[in-house]
């Protein structure tokens, strides 16, 4: 991997990962697109590095929420009233929202990272996630924020995640229609879609650092990775504050149709190679 080729991926990294049009997807697609021949030991040391710079970024943006969040969940703890508030029941429903994704994924983690390598694979599930979004805008009534979310709304998002274990599933554009189709208006289920995003990313990132941290040539490939990291945090930042003000006045179709482009563009080229 170059220089180059590392901002550029950081970039996809860092506008993807919250867009609702699936950040592992694009880093599948892209590098066979564009005939970038990257080692499977650097994409998945890069990979890694960019998700932290990504869980950065939302941590960023997030920060007062979270401090809120954790403070009104010790808070209730405390005096025994666990759902007191909103800002307290929010910290719970994240909780219960990572457990379906986190149990699917330890269970079937060797199956589902061989589909990681596989371009044609993945248009297919970034033509899925074309789909969802449709659907979350034909079926959601955007009645709702998040101080009227439940505990079933948690659950259900929560199981939405579990299509995002697949390349070209986007993580957001799964859990955003998963808050959609339970009538979150679509700022509202952004907005708990990159909450619940914490943690989910926390401990994959710790665990996957662990591996990375013991493969002989990491600290050698740093003054290449940095770029890309430094690139995906400042664009998943600004990809955050982005969508969260496009998605107050604007449908989630745009998003939609690009998916299907690319899922075709990828498609096609599979096939004429």
């Amino acid at each position: 991997m170059t220089i180059f080729e590392s901002i550029i991926l950081g970039i996809i990294q860092g506008l993807t990962e919250f867009l609702p049009v699936s950040s592992s997807g694009h880093l599948v697609i892209f590098p066979f697109l564009l005939r970038w021949e990257i080692p499977p030991s650097e994409a998945f040391i890069f990979d890694v590095l960019v998700q932290v710079a990504t869980l950065i970024a939302v941590i960023a943006y997030f920060w007062d929420d979270i401090i809120a969040i954790v403070i009104a969940v010790g808070r209730g703890l405390i005096t025994k009233k666990p759902l007191y508030s909103t800002q307290a029941r929010l910290g719970w429903y994240i909780i219960i929202a990572t457990v379906p994704a986190s149990i699917i994924g330890l269970l079937f983690k060797d199956p589902i990272e061989s589909a990681f390598n596989n371009p044609l694979v993945t248009a297919f599930f970034l033509l899925g996630t074309a789909a969802l979004l449709v659907l979350a805008e034909k079926i959601g009534e955007r009645n709702r924020d998040l101080n009227h979310m439940d505990w079933q709304d948690a659950i259900w998002i929560g199981i939405s995640q579990i299509l995002a274990l697949f390349p070209g599933m986007s993580r957001s554009g799964a859990t955003i229609t998963g808050g959609m189709t339970r009538n979150l208006d679509r700022p509202s289920a952004a907005r708990f879609s990159f909450l619940m995003s914490i943690p989910v990313m926390l401990a994959a990132g710790l665990i996957a650092s662990m591996d990375l941290i013991a493969m002989p040539d990491f600290a050698a490939r740093l003054p290449v990775y940095i770029p890309g990291f430094i690139a995906a945090a400042v664009t998943g930042y600004l990809a955050i504050r982005w969508l969260i003000r496009f998605l107050t006045h604007y449908p989630l179709y745009i998003f939609s149709i690009y998916c299907v482009f690319l899922a075709l563009l990828t498609i096609t080229v599979y096939f004429v190679r």
